[in-house]
């Protein structure tokens, strides 16, 4: 019985794939994509989508298609007609939500940290139109919640790759990508931890440095000592920090004061 359903069902198919009927063509994908039979309905809107084009049925065959992709978690597919609703059907009755849904479909497809973080740009781009030009929309919160996790993303893969510099001691690279990190992001969760490594970055680039250019930079490390004790006196790296800035002093022919030499 199971096989003869399957039969029939693939058999019916075949016959609306081959029907040049586009009317009854276009009512059994919509009874495929109502069923959740997406991979059917898919199939039919491709071929629908260009023969109803400039059609009053145009508009809302791009939104089933782009639904039915969307839901096949095709999303480079289904931001392109969602995409192409608005831009060809600004009027529509879901314009709307065909903007937040671009923006669903680059967040869906946002990749790990780790990588290029291109598509989680063009996310927060697309939420952020979608705000500004639904600003009365009960999406609009959603959309904020989800621009601040993409944001966070965003941040975080800075402070990756500012981090892989230094744990590949390229330490002169290192200064810089953090630096431009701390710029970029001067609230970020992850200042500590930046401002620690701009410091150990300085430090052990000053270390490690040729002659003519060993005081100039273990100079640099020494005043960014100053910088991270006054902004986080109470971290847990600071009897590390403490450390290294008496040898630092030690180098350089400084003094270090008795608080600092008995607090690492």
């Amino acid at each position: 019985m199971i096989i003869s359903s399957l039969f029939f069902s693939c058999s019916e198919f075949n016959k609306v794939v081959k029907s040049t009927d586009y009317e009854y063509k276009y009512k059994k994908a919509l009874e495929y994509y109502n069923s959740g039979d997406y991979v059917h309905a898919n199939s039919l809107f491709e071929d629908l989508v260009y023969a109803f084009r400039g059609t009053s049925k145009g508009a809302d065959l791009y939104y089933f298609y782009a639904q039915s992709c969307y839901k096949q978690k095709d999303y480079l597919l289904a931001g392109h007609y969602f995409k192409s609703l608005y831009e060809q059907y600004p009027r529509h009755e879901h314009a709307e939500e065909a903007h937040f849904m671009v923006g669903m479909c680059y967040y869906k497809d946002s990749p790990s940290p780790k990588l290029d973080q291109e598509i989680t740009r063009r996310a927060i781009d697309a939420f952020q139109l979608f705000i500004n030009l639904y600003p009365y929309s009960d999406k609009v919160e959603e959309a904020n919640i989800l621009i601040d996790e993409l944001n966070e993303k965003i941040v975080y893969k800075s402070y990756l790759s500012a981090k892989l510099y230094y744990d590949m001691e390229y330490y002169k690279a290192a200064v810089i990508a953090l630096n431009n990190s701390l710029t970029d992001y001067p609230a970020t969760k992850y200042r500590e931890e930046l401002k620690y490594l701009l410091f150990k970055a300085k430090y052990n680039l000053g270390i490690k440095s040729v002659q003519d250019k060993k005081r100039e930079r273990l100079n640099s490390a020494y005043d960014e000592y100053f910088i991270f004790v006054d902004e986080f006196p109470d971290s847990k790296h600071i009897k590390e920090v403490n450390r290294n800035f008496k040898q630092l002093s030690e180098l350089l022919g400084y003094e270090v004061s008795e608080e600092i030499s008995s607090n690492y």
